[in-house]
Formats: structure tokens, C-alpha cells, sequence
């Protein structure tokens, strides 16, 4: 009889403990819930309300479409925390003083955190541009992977990368070309994923693009490489900074310099690719 009051008293004890345990993020889960009710209230909103067209007739009455949705992200962009830890990052991203976030963070043993829904903006990108894309965070998803930005990634972060982006490209139909780092997109100003992300691995699975075999490539003799990074989708504007950023990308390296012949042949292969 005294067990089984023992036994009953320890799972009692178990339960209350469970219950009364503090939830570490309670307290940004709790302002992430009110801003999303913001947010969903000013959607609610009969639109036009406010707006004063340059017209000289003004409707009745006001007529909402049928036909629309949310907007769908077109880009992944993968980054490293360049923090200590995934705790220190999750900590980083709750803070509404940091003024940063990502929708996913990937820790080192593979643990995926969804910190942000797909259709919201995250703040991960920054100035930043692709191509003709100049406002990247309103058609990205952020994806951080925990490292601080020397080390190479572990086994289980990158199996765990290459399932997530499996399902976002199926859902949101985001084309090879746009999964991307965030040192592509602001060249000079980051660097990430470092120089061990393993961009080719990516691509043999559909997520970036990659070059061929290049012994038999002949450059024109009109090869233009700032042209042809512009065309793939950089920003040219400071040209030691994107062909670093280039080089870290595709060979792994942050060499400066002018790039050599056998780089010239790669960044025509890739060129190729994009017309």
C-alpha cells in the first residue's frame, strides 16, 4: 500500500512539474501570436478605403474581387548564423531589438526550428539583390544553418536542408536557379554560407545550379565576366567583391584577383544556364 501511495505521489509530482516548467520562448511566442493578429486585421480591411485616386469620379460603392491569394515565395536564401550556438540564435531571433529573423534555423544535430509562417516576411536578407530583384525578403524564404562562419556543416544539418528544401520547392514551385546565398545577394557586405557549403551537392538534387565538365569549353573571344556574372543574377556594382563572392559559390575559395582562364571557362558554362 505505501508503494503504490509512493508511486502515486511520484507521478503526481512528475505532472505538476511538467506543468509549472517555464516555456523559454512563452513571452516572444506570445508578441509573435499578437503581431500575426495585427497583421491578419489590416488583410481584413476593405481595401481603398483610405485611397484617393487621381480621378475625377469617385465609385459608389466598393467591389472586392473574388480571385486572389497569399503571395508565394520565388526564392530560398540559405545563410550561416555566425553565432556560437542554434540556442544563441533562436535567443538572437526572439529579441525584438536584433531587428533580424529567418523562417528556418537549422542546428547543428539536424533539429529544424519553423520560426516564421512561409507567407510573412522575415527581415534575413537585408540590402540586398538578384538579378532585378531588389526587395529579396518580399520574395524569399530565409533559411539559417547554425555555424559560426568557419566551420564546416555538419552531416545532419545538411540531410536535414536538403528534406526541408525538397518540400518548399514542391509547395511553392521555386525554379532551380533561385535557391541561393545570402553572400550572392549582397556581395561585399556578407559572406554566407561560407566557403565548406556544400553548393554542389545541392545542385546534383535540383537546388542551385552548377557547371559541367569545362576541358573542352573555348571561350569567345568577346567573354565579357562582369557581364556574364550580371546575367546569372549578381550585382556587378562592386566588381572585386562579386567575383570573390563568385569564387566562394562555385570554387570554394576567397581569393581575390582577376579570375584565371579555367574560371572565366566555369562562369561561361554557368551563363549558358541562364539565357
Amino acid at each position: 500500500m505505501k508503494f503504490q501511495y509512493s508511486v502515486a505521489a511520484f507521478t503526481l509530482l512528475i505532472i505538476l512539474s511538467n506543468a509549472c516548467s517555464p516555456k523559454p520562448y512563452a513571452e516572444s511566442n506570445k508578441k509573435y501570436k499578437a503581431q500575426a493578429r495585427s497583421l491578419a486585421k489590416i488583410i481584413r480591411e476593405q481595401p481603398a478605403d483610405s485611397i484617393v485616386a487621381d480621378s475625377q469620379k469617385t465609385a459608389q460603392y466598393w467591389v472586392g474581387t473574388t480571385n486572389f491569394g497569399l503571395r508565394k515565395p520565388n526564392y530560398v536564401i540559405i545563410h550561416h548564423t555566425a553565432q556560437n550556438s542554434c540556442e544563441q540564435t533562436l535567443k538572437t531571433f526572439s529579441m525584438e531589438s536584433t531587428q533580424v529573423s529567418a523562417h528556418y534555423v537549422i542546428c547543428k544535430d539536424g533539429t529544424l526550428h519553423h520560426m516564421l509562417n512561409d507567407y510573412l516576411r522575415a527581415w534575413h536578407a537585408g540590402a540586398a539583390k538578384w538579378g532585378n530583384e531588389t526587395d529579396i525578403n518580399s520574395a524569399s524564404l530565409g533559411i539559417e544553418l547554425d555555424n559560426n562562419g568557419i566551420d564546416s556543416f555538419t552531416t545532419a544539418q545538411i540531410n536535414t536542408l536538403i528534406g526541408l528544401l525538397l518540400s518548399l520547392k514542391t509547395k511553392y514551385k521555386i525554379p532551380a536557379a533561385n535557391f541561393i546565398g545570402h553572400g550572392d545577394i549582397a556581395p561585399g557586405r556578407k559572406v554566407d554560407p561560407n566557403v565548406n557549403f556544400p553548393w554542389q551537392l545541392l545542385a546534383q538534387k535540383g537546388y542551385g545550379l552548377w557547371y559541367n565538365d569545362t576541358t573542352n569549353v573555348m571561350l569567345p573571344a568577346d567573354f565579357d565576366p562582369i557581364l556574364a556574372l550580371r546575367i546569372i543574377g549578381y550585382d556587378v556594382t562592386d566588381r572585386v567583391a562579386v567575383v570573390q563572392a563568385f569564387r566562394r559559390h562555385f570554387l570554394h575559395t576567397e581569393e581575390k584577383g582577376e579570375l584565371a582562364e579555367q574560371e572565366k571557362k566555369i562562369l561561361y558554362m554557368l551563363m549558358q544556364k541562364f539565357m
